[in-house]
């Protein structure tokens, strides 16, 4: 026999569970109103990164000293270019750009166009019956509904509403307008035309912080393909069927392959810290160039390319003082393969690089001493029988001697020969007191003039360059030239323009000139220095110092991601201009690439080392056998 609870029995139950279900909320909402006192006392992240104030005016937010403002677009043209945003995102200011992707059901946006192509069909029969002229936007209009229409019923396209804000941020007010004129602009130039918020501007700004939410609801109709036109994340592609590879593209881990003679120019400029591989990377390139049978001359500062010169059976011409080999400065372009070169323009171009040379050499010259100047160098070629009538594959150059010479018989240049003298008698008599000597007859030269004294050292490498400017002259050829520390040139005017000419005249003569430098300020604080910039086709940055960023980015007009990637980027990696497209770089060598071009004072020791046990085995066997 079951029992049954009585009904005082039931009732005493439920008034215990209802007493420990109301304990039970009573302690829990006390635990609750603990740890809200607990937590009122603490410091989340959403209170370190949150403005100090927030002002709302009509058409614009203040955010603590910070000023935006939302620009949304109401119409679109026609014919939409792929990557039409990318004008917007690459200018050099901070925004937020906010898309919003309704999608529409197809039979809903059909029955729609249905109605419109009766109506456009009904007006283009009615303007025909009436015998008005015909009216080309109603028939475009009506053969891109029926398109659609088709496109729809296939599945080809799909419809959407499409949203797309950017919110602008700026220091001041005046800031801002300019800002929002600038973007309008970019828009207009598209036919894209926007407008900005007004009374709307906080609904705007949340509109574009990551919420997800849609408050300003401007929306214009559109099919998948241009939408598809709007993606925003697009990868620069620097890879070409010709060329040789650069390194890594970091947005999408492609190859760089690039061919610098397919350009405008040829010419290169790497700006880079110590240690940040910049002499890596232009080795690389060498030795990548040489394997497609390009000749390359190097002007080597601190003896960094003797173990690839080695390698690669290049010639390596040390010029110093007590050096053998020899480069004079008044060496003329022989003319070669049947090239038509006026002589006596020949002759007074080398009579102003000569005078630029002097310059370099004395310091400065009075309008008097360039005169004086002026007439003893064209006597010193005449004395050697060089006028503008001489055969240019025959002649002998004159030396400083014989401009000494002639010096020291005219009147009024007696302090120019005491100058000179130094540099034919004297301490420096050793360096251009002397005919040319070297060969250059080889793919890969390499001059040095790491055992020059600083002071010596402008004025070598202006006679190196010159010499190496008639050799190009000379005979048409794939060549690259390497000037590795140019900064050296940019400290005399003289040296600066005449780099700044051979930049610009280069392109002619099947010449790419590569311009390496670490000192960023001292080379772009040169007028000439930013003009070799704005001639070289090629820009490679790396690693930058905080001290030079600044001038960095005005100049290459970097992004603010650009700008902290130069700052934080790694050895061998930096930012590659090619034309108009630009990405980030990481340069990659093969390991016995990597023995040939290291410059890691390690690694050199190492092989050194491995090389002179080798031939110690090597002699060791020999003296077995």
């Amino acid at each position: 026999m079951a029992f049954k609870p009585s009904t005082t029995q039931i009732s005493k139950k439920q008034k215990k569970g209802k007493d420990d279900l109301q304990k039970t909320v009573a302690s829990e909402l006390v635990t609750l109103e603990e740890e809200r006192a607990y937590r009122a006392g603490t410091v989340a992240v959403r209170d370190l990164i949150a403005p100090s104030a927030f002002r709302v005016e009509s058409n614009y937010v203040q955010l603590g000293d910070v000023f935006l403002r939302t620009i949304f677009v109401i119409t679109y043209p026609r014919y939409i270019s792929v990557g039409w945003s990318a004008p917007i995102l690459n200018l050099n200011m901070t925004m937020d750009v906010s898309m919003f992707f309704y999608p529409i059901q197809s039979p809903v946006i059909l029955k729609q166009l249905k109605k419109k192509v009766g109506a456009l069909e009904a007006q283009i029969s009615s303007d025909a019956e009436k015998g008005a002229p015909r009216d080309p936007i109603r028939e475009t209009a009506l053969r891109d509904i029926e398109q659609l229409r088709d496109d729809l019923t296939q599945g080809v396209e799909h419809f959407f509403q499409f949203a797309f804000y950017t919110t602008i941020y700026a220091k001041d007010k005046e800031e801002l307008d300019k800002a929002t004129e600038d973007i309008e602009n970019v828009f207009g130039t598209k036919l894209i035309y926007s407008k900005h918020v007004l009374y709307q501007a906080e609904q705007g700004f949340n509109s574009t912080v990551p919420f997800g939410l849609d408050e300003l609801n401007v929306a214009f109709n559109m099919n998948s393909s241009p939408i598809a036109s709007s993606f925003p994340f697009m990868s620069s592609e620097l890879t070409s069927d010709n060329g040789i590879l650069y390194g890594i593209n970091r947005h999408n881990n492609s190859l760089i392959l690039f061919d610098r003679f397919s350009l405008l120019n040829a010419n290169m400029v790497v700006f880079a810290v110590a240690g940040a591989g910049k002499s890596y990377t232009v080795k690389l390139e060498v030795l990548r160039s040489m394997m497609m049978g390009t000749d390359v001359i190097i002007i080597d500062p601190e003896m960094e390319y003797s173990h690839l010169c080695e390698a690669v059976g290049g010639t390596y011409v040390n010029i110093s003082l007590a050096s053998e080999s020899k480069v004079n400065p008044f060496d003329l372009p022989r003319p070669v393969g049947g090239m038509q070169m006026s002589t006596e323009d020949i002759i007074r171009s080398a009579i102003i690089t000569l005078k630029g040379l002097i310059r370099i050499m004395f310091g400065s010259l009075t309008a008097q001493e360039d005169s004086i100047m002026d007439r003893a160098l064209l006597e010193t070629y005449a004395k050697k029988d060089i006028t503008s009538n001489s055969d240019l594959t025959t002649i002998e150059p004159p030396i400083m001697q014989d401009l000494l010479d002639v010096l020291q018989g005219m009147d009024g240049a007696d302090t120019l020969a005491i100058k000179l003298r130094k540099y034919t008698e004297g301490t420096f008599s050793g360096l251009f007191n002397a005919p040319t000597n070297v060969n250059t007859n080889n793919q890969l030269v390499v001059f040095s003039v790491r055992d020059l004294e600083d002071e010596l050292r402008p004025m070598a490498i202006y006679s190196l360059i010159n010499y190496i400017w008639n050799i190009v002259r000379s005979e048409r050829k794939k060549r690259i030239l390497i000037i590795d520390e140019a900064w050296w040139l940019m400290m005399h005017e003289d040296s600066a323009k005449f780099i700044y000419a051979l930049v610009k005249r280069c392109r002619k003569y099947y010449l790419g000139v590569t311009t390496i430098t670490q000192d960023v300020n001292d080379f772009l604080a040169s007028q000439y220095g930013k003009a070799i910039v704005t001639n070289s086709a090629l820009q490679l940055l790396m690693r930058q110092s905080p001290a030079a960023i600044d001038l960095v980015q005005k100049t290459f007009m970097l992004t603010e991601g650009e700008r902290y990637l130069l700052l934080e980027s790694a050895v061998g990696e930096g930012i590659f201009f090619a034309g108009l497209k630009h990405a980030a770089i990481h340069v990659v060598a093969s390991y016995t690439e990597d023995q040939l071009i290291t410059s890691d004072p390690r690694q050199l020791l190492e092989i050194e080392k491995a090389k002179k046990e080798f031939a110690e085995k090597l002699q060791m066997q020999r003296g077995e056998v």
